[in-house]
């Protein structure tokens, strides 16, 4: 080997280790960066038989992947779980005590307690409080149901300008990933900064992933609507800003494309978006249809009717247009608008005894005509009223014949039963994204050891250059005094 080609290697170790030196380094800053993948810089022959470095990333497109999914689905569960614990929590809790079923309990046995002793007006009192914490709970709860779904719609706004402006800044990104892989450049940041907002989109809708040439990303949701190709697909949706029982809300479009609601409480959504339209949409709606329904058996249960039996009218609990909703059939907003009749409420100037002698609609609804303290033959109806199989609407969800008290505790039931579900599903859920993480991780994040090793291996590397380069310097100056 002459002077001269070994002068030639040693600067190209000097070159290559440099390069090499120069990637350890970025990879070691880079520790604990979950959105960084490690790089490595391999020592290459060119066609002309020198070597160089060519810096390599550790991609894992299949794990990434997996990984934007399994995002999707913990997100969509996450979100179903927190809006079905708010309903719960509105509830009471695990012991449900601020629940219109316990209230209906109280309800009952002060009923029971008044047609033990009739003439006590004081037990009459206990009745008409007990009802007015019976109307109070049906209210609240509409409140929170409601409250629920215009929270929902609220983040559904926020998440769709979140994601509009991820798909703007991935179509820059991307672009330049398209650019600088066509030119030989090295696009490994922005590829880095591609995947993090991959799945920053995957958290908020379910993504699936397609590559073309050049590095170009195409996106499409989980359901096949286009998100992104080329340039991003748009995102509308309108926002809702009061809810009743009455308004439905605006949908999502991607593309055109309305976004589906997830289903179940292990729910088969992806991303945040299907599992807000779900708890807005479907959760809510179906919850506030029972406390309907339960709202319009307690007006049938206590209603009065007239001498002859017919024309029922409110009784003790009553709503603004004074009359009898359909059996069977879901009023819309019932719940947010039963009250105790004015009638029986002694702060209101009303008489409570009426609830034991009838006549809330007046002298014709009256059916203690002989005046008898010891009147019970209507308070023991109401009492039967209350455990009466009666009719319920199939939009409820529940069984559609049912008494009112077991109707009051099968809601309940649906709402655990349905948090249960979702409980069970995002812990199962939430392991198998970590379990995916920590696979991708174990792929593409940097090593500290590793890195380590590796910085090792250069700096032997360059020891042998410096040698090389000290051993020729030896041979020239040996040359030089030679040559006088």
């Amino acid at each position: 080997m002459s002077l001269a080609s070994s002068l030639n290697t040693a600067n190209s170790i000097f070159r290559n280790t440099s390069q090499q030196t120069a990637v350890v380094s970025t990879n070691i800053a880079n520790d604990g960066n979950e959105n960084y993948v490690r790089r490595q810089s391999v020592v290459v022959q060119t066609i002309y038989g020198a070597s160089t470095t060519q810096n390599e990333r550790s991609q894992q497109m299949a794990l990434l992947r997996q990984l934007s999914s399994s995002t999707s689905q913990q997100s969509a569960q996450t979100n179903l779980l927190d809006g079905l614990t708010s309903l719960s929590d509105a509830l009471g809790g695990n012991d449900y005590e601020l629940s219109t079923s316990t209230f209906m309990a109280n309800l009952q046995s002060s009923l029971q307690s008044f047609a033990a002793a009739p003439g006590e007006s004081a037990l009459a009192s206990t009745v008409v409080t007990d009802a007015i914490d019976v109307a109070n709970s049906l209210n609240d709860a509409t409140k929170s149901t409601q409250a629920l779904r215009a929270e929902s719609d609220a983040q559904i706004y926020e998440q769709v300008q979140s994601l509009n402006k991820l798909l703007a800044e991935f179509k820059t990104v991307n672009d330049t990933v398209v650019r600088m892989t066509a030119t030989g450049g090295d696009a490994s940041d922005y590829l880095d900064r591609r995947d993090t907002l991959l799945k920053e989109i995957s958290d908020i809708v379910g993504v699936s992933v397609n590559m073309r040439t050049n590095s170009d990303m195409v996106l499409y949701t989980s359901d096949g609507t286009t998100l992104f190709e080329t340039d991003p697909r748009e995102v509308s949706f309108v926002r809702t800003y009061t809810y009743d029982a009455t308004v439905t809300g605006n949908s999502i479009f991607i593309d055109g494309t309305a976004v589906k609601a997830g289903v179940g409480g292990n729910t088969d959504g992806e991303g945040s978006l299907a599992a807000l339209v779900q708890l807005r949409d479907v959760v809510a709606p179906t919850f506030q249809n029972q406390l309907d329904e339960v709202a319009r058996g307690l007006i049938e249960a206590f209603q009065e009717t007239d001498a002859s039996g017919l024309n029922p009218l409110p009784g003790l609990f009553t709503w603004p247009t004074g009359t009898v909703p359909t059996t069977g059939t879901v009023q819309p907003g019932l719940a947010a608008l039963i009250k105790v009749n004015d009638a029986v409420r002694s702060d209101a100037g009303g008489d409570p005894t009426l609830i034991r002698d009838g006549g809330i609609n007046g002298a014709a609804y009256v059916k203690n005509t002989a005046g008898s303290s010891g009147y019970t033959e209507l308070i023991n109806a109401y009492v039967d009223q209350l455990s009466a199989d009666r009719a319920f609407s199939a939009d409820a969800d529940l069984k559609t014949t049912s008494s009112l008290l077991s109707f009051a505790s099968n809601s309940i039931g649906w709402l655990e039963e349905l948090r249960s579900n979702a409980t069970a599903a995002e812990e199962n859920k939430a392991a198998l994204y970590e379990r995916t993480f920590q696979t991708y991780s174990s792929k593409t994040a940097v090593s500290l050891d590793e890195e380590l090793s590796l910085l090792l291996d250069v700096e032997q590397s360059y020891k042998a250059a410096a040698k090389l380069v000290s051993t020729v310097d030896e041979m020239l100056a040996a040359v030089l005094e030679m040559a006088g």
